[in-house]
């Protein structure tokens, strides 16, 4: 009887020794962020510069399609009424991309059609341009998360084999463990980087390609208004 309770209070005594040491090897997000490597720190950055560019992109897309659906009927009237600075300064109060293309067709009444019409439309690749700034970048951010992540762990593993080399006997599981799981931690962290940059890109040229889409059939609007005056 005395052995059997001596037996239990040691199964006791081991079982929570095993839990002490299962909570302090317990890792958690935060550690292993810490604990990716010198080439986290490029991760982070890359992961910044795409969430601001991405917050910049889409407050600029929000004003710029914020052109009202009646200007256009507005203008008409003021523009066949004769009068003309009055449909201007209504397109200047506005200052969205689809207004300032419509502000240069009406400052440019009294010119051949065709003169308007490239007038327009270099207006239109102007605005295009501050659209589609700094796009490139984040489509950058996308490829080359990954490839840093990658490049990480190539590291990683080359310092976890090195610091296994240098031991003297047998080698620890853990020690070997430890330099694995630390190495693909970049490459998880390029993945995420990677893919939040890729679908703030995606979803960035959706809404640019609405917004000129709508460029496109203002000015054809336009155009045919002044065919009709």
């Amino acid at each position: 009887m005395i052995l059997l309770q001596t037996l239990s209070v040691d199964s006791l005594a081991t079982a929570d020794t095993l839990a002490a040491e299962a909570t302090k090897e317990n890792i958690g997000l935060l550690d292993l962020l810490i604990k990716g490597g010198y080439m986290m720190i490029p991760l982070y950055l890359l992961f910044i510069l795409a969430i601001f560019i991405f917050v910049q992109k889409l407050l600029t897309l929000k004003k710029a399609s914020k052109t009202p659906s009646h200007l256009l009927d507005q203008v008409k009237v003021l523009v066949q009424s004769g009068q003309i600075e009055k449909a201007k300064a209504l397109c200047m109060g506005e200052n969205t991309p689809v207004a300032n293309m419509i502000s240069k067709g009406i400052e440019r009444i009294g010119s051949p059609l065709k003169n308007i019409e490239v007038s327009i439309e270099n207006v239109g690749k102007i605005e295009i341009y501050k659209l589609e700034k700094n796009l490139g970048l984040l489509a950058t951010v996308a490829g080359a998360a990954p490839m840093i992540g990658f490049l990480g762990t190539v590291t990683g593993m080359i310092q976890a084999f090195i610091s296994i080399a240098q031991e003297e006997g047998m080698v620890s599981p853990k020690l070997l463990s430890m330099g694995i799981y630390e190495a693909m931690i970049t490459t998880a962290t390029g993945l995420v980087v990677g893919i939040v940059a890729y679908l703030g890109y995606n979803y960035l040229v959706t809404q640019v390609s609405k917004l000129v889409h709508n460029m496109e059939y203002t000015s054809i609007e336009f155009i045919d208004l002044l065919q009709d005056k």
